[in-house]
């Protein structure tokens, strides 16, 4: 707990100045004030869905690491023909579009999504790295208007702008004079220097968890970025089978820290070559109970996030451990986790053994079904496996 304190003291004392937005609201309401009243589309779980439109997959990947995964649902596209797929049965609440498109381009795109019913008139915040004009923007429907190269802050105050139906105020001085627009300013002012300090705080966190996993994954050298891999896995299998489970801010942070407790193993167990014996593997399976010790009290683990870590080894059919629970007494998270855990071990190397193939691994995880794995579970992961394995080879890329 001291840790955490003292390095999200330090990560948020290093923050020295909010960068300039350069983001345009376009509003068609100049002389007058302007209000949003339109509802978004909301997530089942209470997390707004937002759809990043962009070909660039290293554009996509610094949108989406932008966006919190507690906070938004995100899904991709990398052309607007396939945005198209997925708005018209998604229905986002925004769309995150660039402009310059192969195909359809981005202005028609942003058109088409405001004017068919079918997509549900999401709000779309326009990304151009060229000469596309407010004009030409704001004909095509869009909320805003996003000049590339942009900060992290610029994008979310984009999405904030159109996303919390904040006020859009006019820029003439005889506005200006008006004591109810003063006020409106000074209010919105005052609500997005707190959102940027809550993200901050959040980002702060993150610091903290990213710290303590470098660690974990230096003690033990063998499984590489498991943890970032299984907490990406875990996530979208929470998605298939209790998207609500992920309203529990707390599921990230016990996704990523779930083996903490290996600090506490020594290293000749954590990296022996071959099977452990039986004292060794009494000491490897107290690494749950040990993690649960370290993380208990941490406010950010408080809820779901510590039960993955006390019991995501635990079996379908009460073989496993520390508790050796059986069936539906394993916390639903738990059994979740289980399956992404078992999936990203059994696909990389191991001190104990080489890896086996996806398609092994899937094989593997279905025969589990009902003994080592809740059945329901494995069927959600069936449908999954393919769009899981697309994960596994993108994260590969940019590892």
């Amino acid at each position: 707990m001291v840790l955490i304190s003292v390095v999200v003291g330090l990560l948020v004392g290093r923050v020295g100045s909010v960068m300039k937005h350069q983001y345009e609201t376009l509003s068609v309401a100049e002389p007058a004030l302007s209000l949003s009243l339109t509802t978004p589309s909301i997530w089942p779980t209470g997390r707004q869905r937002i759809l990043l439109v962009e070909d660039d997959p290293g554009v996509r990947l610094l949108l989406r690491t932008t966006l919190a995964s507690d906070e938004y649902a995100i899904e991709e596209a990398g052309s607007a023909e396939e945005g198209a797929e997925l708005a018209r049965f998604w229905r986002p609440a925004l769309v995150v579009l660039d402009v310059n498109l192969p195909g359809n381009s981005g202005l028609a795109f942003c058109k088409e999504l405001k004017e068919r019913g079918a997509f549900g008139s999401p709000h779309v915040v326009l990304l151009t790295g060229g000469k596309t004009s407010r004009d030409e923007a704001s004909a095509a429907g869009a909320d805003v208007l996003l000049r590339k190269p942009f900060s992290p802050l610029d994008l979310m105050g984009a999405i904030d702008s159109v996303l919390q139906n904040e006020v859009v105020l006019p820029t003439s001085d005889e506005a200006a004079s008006d004591q109810l627009l003063a006020y409106a300013r000074d209010l919105r002012e005052t609500v997005q220097a707190e959102r940027a300090q809550r993200r901050l705080l959040q980002q702060a966190y993150r610091q903290t968890i990213s710290t303590l996993t470098d660690a974990l994954d230096a003690k033990s050298r063998a499984t590489g970025h498991h943890s970032q891999r299984v907490q990406r896995y875990a996530v979208e299998l929470t998605e298939a089978v209790e998207p609500s489970l992920l309203d529990d801010p707390s599921l990230e942070y016990g996704f990523l820290l779930h083996d903490i407790g290996k600090i506490g193993i020594p290293e000749a167990i954590l990296e022996k070559r071959g099977a452990l014996e039986t004292d060794e593997r009494r000491v490897m399976q107290r690494h749950p109970l040990i993690g649960t010790e370290l993380l208990a009290g941490v406010p950010m683990l408080e809820g779901e996030g510590l039960q993955v870590v006390r019991s995501h080894h635990e079996r379908w059919d009460g073989q496993g451990y520390p508790d050796g629970l059986r069936g539906d007494e394993i916390p639903p998270v738990a059994r979740i986790f289980a399956v992404a855990d078992t999936l990203d071990a059994m696909t990389t190397d191991r001190p104990y053994r080489t890896r086996r193939t996806w398609e092994q691994a899937v094989d593997e995880i279905v025969r589990e079904s009902n003994r080592q794995f809740d059945p329901d579970v494995v069927k959600a992961f069936a449908t999954r496996a393919q769009r899981l394995h697309r994960t596994q080879l993108e994260l590969a890329e940019t590892a």
